[in-house]
């Protein structure tokens, strides 16, 4: 598996990562085994940054029954900043942070992570200053290495030209195009370590219906299923690929901007698919590269980034 120095930070991070939320939310505690296959599968190919949040319900709980054994062979992010349960309390506070990440670590069965990233939250908060100070607090206690922003759009925007986190994480894929512009160039330019969500667009391209991974959010991907739509009316690329996930993933991994990509997922042969395509089948066509960028620029009407 191929590897680059997360920015400033200087871990080194598998090209791919593996993100928690699908597994959190879509497996019960009934199912902890297919969870834990997924994540030592993961690790045991060369994988080794995993990203999960304090809110992607039981994601956390399955890093520590899972691979907390195999704490040494992995870089460790979460997130914080929602007050648990969600809609239950105020979010974006100290004590949420505070409490936060002590519950986290102990959810996984560890000390510190390696990264503490804000979830999504506001230019608003972010400027009051109280989260931030929070996070700050977090890592001089040694409770994480390192702090990031995960988040999009002019929020995105305010954190990376802040100097303040070491890393951004962001939403970029082929039919989510609008970080190529606004917020890769400047964040590797201040050092971050760029981390990518929702890489393959949630597997929209190429795709007869909107495929709906979350059963709690049945909108998730409708956006992008429709934005889909409108670029492939264009028919087939200049340079068409067989496999419509390789297309999307090596759409963002040809941006060399990019250190690191989470893909979730709760089923270990598409885990495999992906880190099978990730070593053998990278890099795809520029030609095919440079048709998306053209079908986004020209179609895309200041489409904003989905979180």
């Amino acid at each position: 598996m191929q590897t680059n120095t997360l920015g400033k930070t200087g871990l080194e991070v598998s090209r791919l990562g593996i993100g928690l939320s699908e597994t959190g939310f879509n497996l019960s505690q009934n199912e902890e085994a297919q969870a834990a296959e997924v994540l030592n599968s993961a690790l045991d190919r060369g994988i080794n940054f995993l990203d999960t949040a304090a809110c992607y319900g039981l994601s956390e709980e399955q890093v520590g029954a899972a691979v907390s054994s195999r704490r040494s062979e992995f870089v460790l992010a979460t997130k914080a900043g929602h007050f648990l349960p969600r809609g239950e309390g105020e979010d974006w506070t100290a004590e949420v942070i505070e409490e936060s990440i002590d519950r986290s670590l102990k959810r996984m069965k560890t000390d510190h992570v390696d990264l503490l990233q804000l979830h999504s939250c506001t230019v608003e908060v972010l400027e009051r200053g109280e989260v931030i100070e929070a996070l700050q607090r977090v890592r001089d206690a040694g409770k994480t290495r390192f702090i990031g922003y995960s988040g999009d759009n002019e929020n995105a925007e305010w954190a990376v030209n802040s100097g303040i986190f070491d890393t951004l994480q962001t939403s970029f894929n082929l039919v989510d195009q609008k970080a190529r512009t606004t917020l890769l160039p400047n964040a590797e330019k201040q050092g971050m370590g760029i981390i990518i969500k929702r890489p393959i667009g949630n597997a929209v391209w190429g795709s007869s219906q909107d495929p709906r991974p979350y059963e709690h959010i049945p909108t998730y991907t409708e956006e992008y299923f429709r934005r889909a739509g409108v670029m492939q009316a264009e028919g087939a690329l200049k340079v068409e690929l067989e496999d419509r996930i390789l297309t999307a993933l090596g759409f963002v991994m040809a941006h060399d901007e990019v250190d690191v990509a989470i893909v979730g997922t709760q089923r270990p042969h598409h885990l495999a698919s992906n880190i099978e395509m990730m070593n053998n089948d990278l890099p795809i066509s520029p030609d095919a590269v440079a048709d998306l960028q053209d079908r986004y620029d020209r179609l895309s009407d200041n489409w904003e980034q989905r979180g």
